[in-house]
């Protein structure tokens, strides 16, 4: 074990190419995935929080349940979606970096939408009466709730893009862990590992370690700025 970690810091000292490329790639796919899911959940979000309407808590609640879904059986729906039987299939989504990256973005979409509308909904109430009393709009109004629940989103978009990074399910069934094409993080680690090559695969679950708590790092020092 020794052995092998001495040889993963090696692999990552001498910049090996195929660990660079498998890691640019994650970040790649699962950050365009979170850009993605976050332009469309934080509007809805902020209209779900905002807004009084029937069936409200049944939403919320459906896209709660949602974040617990297995990234295998969604990988499998995917799939049958992007296969050239399937409806998606003259798109070519399948064995393909964007197929997986739309995958990724419906993954997390559950995740961002739900933590957002809880960070929105916390926001205190003066704020919008404050907003409505100085004769702000309607989508002022709104960007002060959001800026008051910036720390929030921002938690929940990097958690978000962590879930996105280190799932497997998607990106071996999706993507097919192709060399060159669709091969990330996740998927390289399950195939060096099964190979025997340990060290290159704890070369690259140290990666994958790294940019998980260097996101969180740098989460953290942005909520202190702003607290």
């Amino acid at each position: 074990m020794l052995e092998g970690l001495v040889e993963a810091f090696r692999l990552l000292a001498s910049g090996n190419p195929e660990v660079v490329e498998v890691t640019l790639r994650s970040l790649g796919v699962s950050g365009s995935a979170t850009l993605l899911a976050a332009s469309f959940s934080i509007p809805l979000s902020l209209a779900i929080a905002l807004k009084n309407f029937k069936g409200k808590p049944a939403l919320i609640g459906f896209f709660n349940a949602l974040i617990g879904m297995p990234t295998v059986a969604l990988g499998l729906i995917l799939y049958l979606l992007f296969s050239k039987a399937g409806p998606l299939g003259p798109l070519h989504l399948l064995y393909n970096p964007v197929g997986i990256m739309l995958g990724q973005a419906i993954l997390i979409t559950p995740l961002i939408v739900s933590f957002t509308t809880s960070a929105l909904e916390a926001v205190d109430p003066d704020v919008r009466l404050l907003a409505r009393t100085l004769g702000a709009s309607h989508l002022q109004e709104a960007v002060a709730v959001v800026r008051e629940a910036s720390s929030g989103i921002m938690l929940a978009v990097a958690a978000s893009f962590n879930r996105a990074v280190a799932e497997l399910g998607i990106a071996l069934m999706v993507g097919g862990n192709i060399k060159g094409l669709t091969r990330v993080l996740t998927t390289a680690i399950a195939l060096e590992t099964v190979r025997g090559e340990i060290e290159l695969g704890i070369a690259l679950t140290v990666i994958l370690l790294l940019i998980v708590f260097a996101l969180n790092l740098a989460v953290n020092l942005f909520k202190r700025r702003l607290g």
